[in-house]
């Protein structure tokens, strides 16, 4: 059965969730968001339910995607299963194991895409076995939830075992923590590549992240010096594509050492680091999930000039301060000011590309928090 389609519906509606429906907006498409908090990002741009409006949300969309990786996979795998609607894009199945990070791990080493070392830890015992067979430092996190830093300990220490455990160790009540070895990495980059329901696959380029406490502060596409290791990045985010048969956008964390690239994590969504295409490429990371998910032919993923894109965190800065700086793109994300909170974002990409870190420095002295930018 084939379904027309002409209304999108996103499972939340942050700010990944009103870029998606901006770009639907220029197709020609609509969104609807099902999301319970008040008055969020997305509102500008199409109706928001309620969960307890299920129903309604289901009957005003032909097709769902979802903005959020810890979207409840029950609701997803159901909205999957409507005989008279276009499906839900990527699958359940890629939202379940992402939501695991044990059992994308492990889908990792079954892919033979390189991770560092990790264990399970289900007890006092086993963390104490797992710093002793991975060795200090070591890095312990929920094995569910947590993001932007959030649900992890670095055990630095024998003293800080106990620390880790007292602050980690209720949660193996529910799932067993991981433990992953902590390997010497020169830097954080990622790849973001979108598949077609064909099958087609297009790859943005690499780019170089800058994490604060765990929050993504600055973004450089593409990646300097790192056309050795664009082969090996695309091939594993190939592998997981086909793996689930994806439909979407996805974006892989990796970490660069001194062989090649270790795979971090997987993010079954349009991705922070990618919010530089919106300008930076020919086809933005959000217009080509919308493309996907709604079965149309996928944009072109080249690089437009060389960007860099700034996360504004906890406060806004002075808006006419910013947009006086030549090259510069703002992205409010309507979001009330908070500590820690992801509020807005600014690319900055000026006609000469030679003046590309002179002109992030001038911006980054305009925002109320650097965050080691």
């Amino acid at each position: 059965m084939t379904t027309t389609i002409n209304t999108i519906g996103i499972l939340g509606g942050g700010q990944l969730g009103m870029m998606l429906a901006q770009s639907a907006l220029n197709l020609g498409l609509q969104c609807v968001f099902l999301e319970d908090a008040d008055n969020p990002p997305a509102s500008f741009y199409g109706k928001v339910f309620k969960s307890s409006q299920l129903d309604e949300f289901i009957n005003a969309a032909d097709v769902f995607t979802l903005e959020f990786e810890n979207t409840p996979v029950d609701t997803a795998q159901s909205l999957g299963e409507i005989t008279n609607k276009a499906g839900i894009y990527p699958p359940a199945i890629a939202l379940r194991t992402t939501q695991d990070r044990l059992h994308e791990k492990a889908l990792f080493n079954q892919l033979d895409i390189d991770t560092v070392p990790f264990l399970a830890v289900n007890d006092f015992d086993e963390l104490q076995h797992a710093c002793q067979h991975l060795g200090l430092p070591l890095v312990l996190k929920t094995s569910r939830g947590g993001y932007d830093g959030k649900g992890q300990f670095v055990i630095k220490n024998q003293a800080d075992i106990h620390t880790a455990w007292d602050e980690l160790g209720q949660a193996c009540q529910t799932a067993p923590l991981i433990a992953e070895g902590f390997i010497q990495f020169s830097r954080e980059v990622s790849i973001i590549a979108v598949r077609g329901k064909d099958g087609q696959i297009g790859y943005y380029p690499l780019v170089e992240n800058t994490h604060h406490h765990g929050i993504l502060a600055k973004t450089v596409a593409p990646a300097p010096d790192a056309n050795h290791l664009t082969e090996q990045a695309q091939n594993n985010i190939k592998k997981l594509l086909e793996h689930f048969d994806y439909v979407g956008v996805m974006a892989l964390e990796l970490f660069v050492t001194e062989t090649g690239v270790l795979a971090n994590e997987i993010a079954p969504r349009v991705h922070n680091s990618g919010h530089w295409t919106i300008e930076g490429a020919v086809c933005s990371q959000f217009e080509n999930h919308i493309r996907a998910v709604a079965g149309l032919p996928l944009g072109d993923t080249r690089i437009v000039k060389p960007s860099v894109m700034l996360n504004v965190i906890g406060t806004y800065p002075v808006i006419k301060d910013i947009l006086a700086v030549d090259g510069v793109h703002y992205h409010s994300y309507h979001k009330e000011e908070r500590d820690g909170r992801k509020i807005a974002h600014i690319t900055v990409m000026p006609a000469d590309s030679n003046t590309l870190d002179e002109t992030v420095e001038k911006v980054v002295k305009l925002l109320p928090n650097k965050l080691g930018m």
